[in-house]
């Protein structure tokens, strides 16, 4: 007699049910907790990245340096230019 494999999903149904019965209902509540958990991180991500703008609604801040202390003196005030980090 050949085995196919509805007949393991069978022996393997059976072979849980008998040994493993009292265990299932733990079981079954942890999966469920994490598919629930797993749902909604999903959905906070999809969420998150739906908008590219910051929540306020205020557009992005630019990367500019203003007013550090060693470019006002070097290069008349004009704070475009990154400060030296050389000494």
């Amino acid at each position: 007699m050949r085995l196919e494999g509805w007949h393991i999903v069978i022996i393997v149904v059976l072979a849980l049910v008998l040994f493993a019965a009292p265990k299932l209902p733990s079981m079954a509540r942890s999966i469920g907790q994490s598919m629930r958990i797993f749902k909604s991180e999903v959905r906070e991500m999809k969420k998150d990245g739906s908008s590219s703008e910051p929540a306020s609604g205020e557009p992005p801040v630019e990367g500019k340096v203003v007013g550090h202390p060693e470019q006002n003196g070097k290069n008349g005030g004009d704070t475009d230019l990154p400060p030296s980090n050389r000494v």
